[in-house]
């Protein structure tokens, strides 16, 4: 008899909406606090400086309105757990988007000002079920508003590691909703149940082929902190250098996630 299959992952979206709104606000803020050199220093998204990431941070809200435009699609065809291996897709047409917008907006704050009015416009005029045309298929509007928590996240990382003391914090829902949407994703690229993956506090998943565990100890264990699941999904740390580093608890034979990452592309 073949195992029963896995509910998705709910969210409530009224928290998630506040966890992306959160978030931003924090960017937001840390960003008034930008002078001009650091503004111009690099970041660890090839040739992309931090005026380009700030700019293209204001997208991950903007794209919202900007699929809400086009035509609805007729029926779900996506699940959110594909998302973030979508994301890839277009990585240079983003990165030119980037520089332009950057270009077109030398006043960052009020360029995430107005990302930030028009996205909480469009989420009080649209309803949740709303169907978007994503990358991933159609989704809908509250399923997409989780994966604003993983650019939002992943991007405060980015612009924390560019800008030395610079320390914008992390809202603990959006962390949350990050982490549990890429060990989702995570599960999805590894199916299977020999191996599971804890996050503590906020996931715990099984994946990869292999003999089920069902009780007791599991054989297979990977074990690491949030930021550092987020930084191995989004390519940012690589699987050896974090285990070496023991930032990841690994045991088992099939605790190796280095074939399966990155998520993000």
């Amino acid at each position: 008899m073949p195992p029963a299959k896995k509910r998705a992952r709910s969210y409530d979206p009224a928290k998630t909406r506040a966890a992306v709104l959160a978030q931003f606000g924090n960017v937001r803020a840390a960003v008034r606090t930008l002078d001009p050199g650091q503004l111009a220093l690099p970041t660890r998204l090839g040739d992309w400086t931090v005026r380009e990431l700030v700019a293209h941070i204001g997208t991950a809200l903007t794209a919202v309105d900007r699929l809400l435009e086009e035509p609805e699609p007729a029926r779900q065809d996506g699940r959110l757990a594909d998302f973030p291996p979508a994301v890839a897709a277009d990585a240079d047409a983003i990165a030119g988007a980037a520089r332009r917008l950057a270009a077109d907006h030398p006043d960052l704050d009020a360029h995430l000002a107005d990302a930030e009015r028009r996205f909480t416009a469009r989420l009080d005029e649209a309803p949740g079920g709303r169907l978007l045309p994503t990358g991933a298929g159609a989704l809908p509007l509250a399923d997409y508003v989780v994966t604003r928590t993983v650019e939002l996240v992943v991007h405060t990382d980015d612009l924390n590691a560019a800008v030395p003391g610079l320390d914008v914090p992390y809202d603990r829902r959006a962390l949350a909703a990050c982490t549990r949407l890429l060990a989702d994703a995570l599960a999805v690229k590894a199916p299977g149940g020999s191996t599971e993956v804890r996050i503590p506090p906020y996931a715990v998943v099984q994946c990869v082929e292999g003999p089920r565990h069902t009780r007791g100890t599991p054989p297979n264990v990977v074990e690491t902190d949030p930021l550092t699941w987020i930084r191995l999904a989004g390519g940012r740390t690589a699987w050896q250098d974090a285990v070496t580093d023991a930032k990841v608890s690994a045991s088992g034979e099939r605790a190796d996630l280095g074939p399966y990452l990155p998520l993000l592309g």
